[in-house]
């Protein structure tokens, strides 16, 4: 069921002075092939005075096409999105038969369609060293073609330490992958890089990613986000013929599923931008706000009620209690839970035999 959420996106560019602003280009609208639901959309722009027109670039994303007549001492541009979120099961597809294993050749007439994406950016000892060590690894994923690209994913976050990076651009990858670490556009430029070593059409993504706290806490592997989280976020897109484009995270190691929303996904990372233009010399500096807000959630197994609703619902246990007692009615209550050990649950006293050592000395405790 859909948790419907707000996301509210707020830049703030301030000059120390008045400047002419060229035309700006703007890609902070989810782009067409986003499969999160998006059910409604604005983009606030200041100076008030200020001409806007949609337009899509050749790989079809939209982009907002600013034209500002008069100086300007701020430049805001405001993003409130309305989406669902679905849980999206991120291996739902199927692969064209000659694409499962790999590697394989897409057929020429595709490859050319493809070619922006097939060109390999700059690379030399670092990619070569990377690849060679993961080539010797491939028996392992058994030759199933998205074995490899999971484990490529995984490698790249393994061996990429996240940072957050405020310089300009994106690094290139024999950079990356020799300092170690990078921001999510650099993780995502290099796995686009290796990709492409490897024959596969990939392409640079970037858009907002949100992330809900859980209901609670899993038993093991990572907590996940403490509170509901937004930001800008970058990762790859690769075309599996019989999938079409499919999303990985190098930044997670995971691929990218309903908290993904992209903006933008392009050949080349300085395409995809979220915001590209020219303005007068000057000095400034920029301030981003971002957040999410839940507005409505559906009942679900980990959080079937909301605090308001639980109120009622004990408020209405009360109401019942009372009348309960003014009646003298008794109330009895039987069962036979069943308990399973979390640490050796395959055992067979927690299967098949009626009692064990492990089972007679947790039962006694509790």
């Amino acid at each position: 069921m859909p948790t419907r959420i707000a996301l509210h996106h707020r830049t703030v560019y301030r000059f120390d002075r008045e400047v002419g602003l060229g035309p700006h280009s703007v890609r902070l609208r989810p782009a067409p092939h986003c499969r999160t639901r998006v059910t409604g959309y604005s983009l606030t722009v200041e100076p008030a005075a200020h001409f806007l027109n949609w337009q899509q670039d050749p790989q079809g994303n939209h982009v907002a096409r600013l034209v500002f007549p008069e100086k300007t001492r701020e430049l805001v541009l405001e993003v409130d999105l309305v989406a669902e979120l679905v849980a999206i099961n991120a291996f739902d597809f199927f692969l064209e038969p000659d694409v499962e294993r790999f590697p394989f050749a897409y057929d020429p007439v595709l490859a050319s369609e493809l070619a922006p994406y097939l060109a390999v950016p700059p690379t030399g000892r670092q990619c070569d060293e990377f690849l060679a060590a993961f080539r010797r690894n491939w028996p392992e994923t058994g030759g199933r073609t998205i074995d490899v690209l999971v484990a490529l994913n995984r490698g790249v976050q393994e061996r990429i330490g996240y940072v957050i990076r405020m310089e300009p651009g994106v690094q290139e990858p024999e950079t990356t992958l020799a300092l170690g670490r990078g921001s999510c556009r650099d993780s995502a430029w290099l796995l686009v890089a290796l990709l492409r070593r490897l024959g596969l059409a990939a392409r640079f993504c970037s858009g907002y990613l949100v992330q809900l706290a859980p209901d609670v806490k899993p038993l093991d592997g990572p907590p996940g986000p403490a509170s509901d989280f937004t930001d800008l976020h970058a990762w790859a897109e690769v075309f599996l013929p019989g999938a079409g484009w499919v999303g990985f995270d190098p930044t997670s190691g995971l691929l990218a599923a309903e908290g993904h929303l992209p903006l933008a996904a392009t050949p080349d990372p300085a395409s995809a931008a979220p915001v590209a233009g020219v303005i007068d010399p000057c000095a400034s500096d920029f301030h981003v706000e971002m957040r999410v807000d839940r507005l409505e959630e559906s009942p679900r197994t980990t959080r079937p009620f909301g605090a308001d609703q639980w109120q009622r619902i004990l408020a209405l246990g009360d109401e019942v209690d009372a009348a309960l007692m003014v009646g003298d009615v008794r109330l009895t209550c039987g069962g036979e839970p069943t308990y399973v050990s979390i640490d050796d649950h395959d055992a067979a006293e927690w299967n098949t035999a009626a009692l064990g050592a492990d089972k007679l000395d947790r039962a006694t405790r509790l």
